[in-house]
């Protein structure tokens, strides 16, 4: 059964109730919007529907509203974002600036550069925020030479990272630029010249060498015509958690607590690396650093160290 929420978080309770009570699913694969993530969660945290979140970020749902019956294949915002502040506090930046769309997402974001940065011994001096989703940034950007920082960090996606990247570019701004891979994913063609040699940091990349990309990038391609990306692994994971529940019930979809417990303990080859699930429910995973060469995301670095959740009045969880 497939559903269009037309990233309507408003209209979100909605359509996961007919799925759930209409239609009767028993797995709820959804989705890339974080605020219409949050409605489904509403709905599945009080029915009790397995939901595996192929996409959204939000680091709520596998942290303080974590539930025994919702699963992550995908990240959450504060991942890569730390991984890219640790990076930079590792080569030794002390004073970094950080800018992004003022929205929750922008808000995980930040959380997790700064954390990341100041283990490497570095602070974020200044924050400098956008409303969602205006792409007025000539008042931000003149504010950056003033604070005599060594690195930025961002956070933008689609759209909006093309204009910033071009424009930050274009002001001469000395400090290097970097950010969670959303910065540069999807968008390297559009953003040309101007973001060549921005690092990012993300769970995949382009030129990560492992048998299981290599054939999965393979059949992809012969499948579907494009090359995979980071959403097309993520589903393929999502897939493949899944998968292992319910090979460990022989099918029986309804032995939850089995098939929870295999979830929860799997240890799976995926495009991206290996990958395993936290106490909270959420993915742990390899953060890669990469750096944007001749329109690719190229992955230059892999921290082994992190990622998982975070659960209810409990530390975050990590792993390797």
């Amino acid at each position: 059964i497939k559903l269009d929420d037309e990233s309507k978080p408003e209209n979100a309770p909605q359509n996961a109730d007919r799925l759930v009570k209409r239609d009767q699913v028993d797995v709820l694969i959804g989705t890339v919007h974080s605020g219409v993530q949050m409605g489904i969660h509403k709905v599945v945290v009080e029915s009790g529907t397995l939901t595996i979140v192929p996409n959204a970020g939000n680091d709520v749902v596998t942290r303080a509203l974590c539930a025994k019956n919702v699963f992550r294949s995908s990240f959450s915002n504060w991942q890569s974002a730390y991984g890219m502040g640790l990076a930079l506090g590792k080569k030794g930046v002390k004073r970094a600036a950080w800018i992004t769309w003022d929205y929750a997402a922008g808000a995980d974001m930040g959380a997790g550069f700064k954390e990341g940065l100041e283990k490497g011994g570095g602070q974020v001096v200044q924050e400098l925020k956008v409303p969602f989703p205006q792409t007025n940034f000539q008042p931000l950007l003149a504010q950056i030479p003033g604070l005599n920082v060594e690195a930025v960090g961002a956070f933008f996606a689609g759209g909006g990272a093309v204009q910033f990247v071009k424009e930050y570019a274009a002001a001469g701004i000395k400090a290097p630029l970097s950010g969670p891979g959303f910065l540069t994913e999807g968008t390297l063609e559009a953003q040309g010249a101007a973001a060549e040699g921005v690092e990012t940091a993300l769970h995949y990349g382009d030129g990560l060498d492992n048998p299981k990309n290599t054939a999965f990038r393979k059949a992809f391609a012969d499948k579907a015509g494009r090359d995979a990306d980071v959403y097309a692994v993520q589903g393929y994971d999502a897939a493949q958690l899944l998968a292992v529940g319910l090979e460990a019930v022989k099918g029986k979809i309804e032995d939850e607590a089995a098939l929870y417990k295999a979830m929860r303990s799997a240890k799976i080859e995926s495009p991206r690396g290996p990958i395993s699930i936290s106490p909270a429910q959420n993915v742990v995973h390899n953060i890669y650093l990469r750096k944007a060469t001749g329109g690719q995301n190229k992955v230059v670095e892999a921290d082994e160290t992190y990622i998982g959740g975070k659960a209810k009045n409990a530390h975050k969880s990590k792993g390797v």
